[in-house]
């Protein structure tokens, strides 16, 4: 079986560049491309669009999207919409949907209350799935109601739309419900392959209440690769600076990492919001190297490789590989021979 490998694309490289690296990557076999619809930078949709207008084969999902930030009903007409652009290939679709429960600073600054997000992502995929089928949809949930409502496509494909409905979980809940109700898990990056085994147990856990299997779910994982044959210390150094980033504004992949309370204090304490600079360099100090290889690829392509295939053996079906130091063709390159 072909291994799938997948770039996750944030916004650290001009958009006009992306595409070309997106032909690139379907040059060389990668199997797919994630869009974060990360901060407030860049839209998940918008770019998905332009990546799916701009190749042939290449899958594309949304890594992760906030499920707080449009209607679920908006969400499946947008999705719909990607499905239509993308085409499809050997008779299947190419869009993925990647919800998440979004996160902190960002939510409550926006006036966002990220309450009882079990219930919320619950109702939602709930929704979504069946507006995706084509089904008329009346729902009264606690945070999602709406009566009548169906995907009102008046020309064109009426068919039901195969967009299989992925949940971006770290939390052992979240995890759980995610193997319940879900197509597939999207595992959270800046964690250790030891939480991996766990948080694929848990996933099987909520499968087998709802009679399914480990088989029955994707289980993609983003992996951050930090880079460098030249200089691996340099892609050490950002790799300690996107550590003490999410230990300082993320605690929940604080806690999944095993990282300590103490280390995280330390660069909660020197990184502000939005973060600079000058902040990532003053925090970077305080991370010890042992828990960067921990918890992403870092190093010599070979080292990164090395650390990419103990999460694929730790039960991860597709490795979605964040080029931290921008370098993503040098990435693509060095990881397109396992594809």
């Amino acid at each position: 079986m072909t291994q799938r490998m997948a770039i996750y694309m944030q916004d650290k490289v001009d958009f006009r560049e992306e595409i070309e690296l997106a032909k690139y990557m379907e040059e060389r076999g990668f199997s797919e491309i994630w869009q974060g619809d990360n901060r407030l930078a860049r839209d998940a949709i918008v770019f998905m669009s332009a990546f799916l207008s701009n190749t042939k084969r290449l899958r594309v999902g949304s890594g992760v999207l906030p499920i707080w930030t449009r209607n679920p009903a908006v969400i499946a007409a947008s999705f719909s919409s990607l499905w239509e652009v993308g085409g499809k290939v050997d008779g299947q679709g190419r869009v993925m949907l990647g919800l998440g429960a979004w996160w902190e600073p960002i939510a409550s600054r926006v006036g966002v209350n990220l309450h009882k997000p079990l219930t919320a992502m619950r109702e939602n995929i709930e929704v979504i799935r069946k507006l995706l089928a084509m089904e008329e949809v009346t729902y009264h949930g606690e945070f999602v109601n709406m009566t009548n409502v169906s995907l009102d496509v008046v020309w064109g494909d009426k068919s039901p739309r195969d967009i299989p409905i992925y949940i971006g979980a770290t939390g052992d809940k979240m995890l759980e419900m995610a193997g319940e109700i879900a197509d597939g898990v999207c595992l959270n990056y800046g964690v250790s392959v030891d939480y991996v085994k766990r948080a694929i147990a848990l996933v099987e856990k909520g499968a087998k209440k709802a009679g399914r299997t480990l088989k029955d779910l994707d289980l993609p994982e983003l992996m951050v690769v930090s880079m460098s044959n030249k200089d691996p210390q340099a892609a050490m150094h950002e790799g300690k600076k996107l550590a003490a980033y999410y230990f300082a504004t993320e605690p929940h992949i604080m806690k999944a990492s095993g990282v300590s309370e103490e280390i995280a204090d330390k660069a909660k304490a020197l990184m502000g919001w939005p973060a600079t600079n000058e902040d990532y360099e003053r925090a970077s100090a305080v991370i010890p190297e042992e828990i960067v290889r921990n918890i992403m690829a870092v190093g010599t392509a070979e080292e990164c490789r090395a650390k990419v295939k103990q999460y694929k053996e730790a039960g991860v079906t597709c490795p979605i590989l964040y080029p931290l130091m921008g370098n993503i063709k040098e990435v693509i390159d060095a990881f397109a021979d396992g594809v």
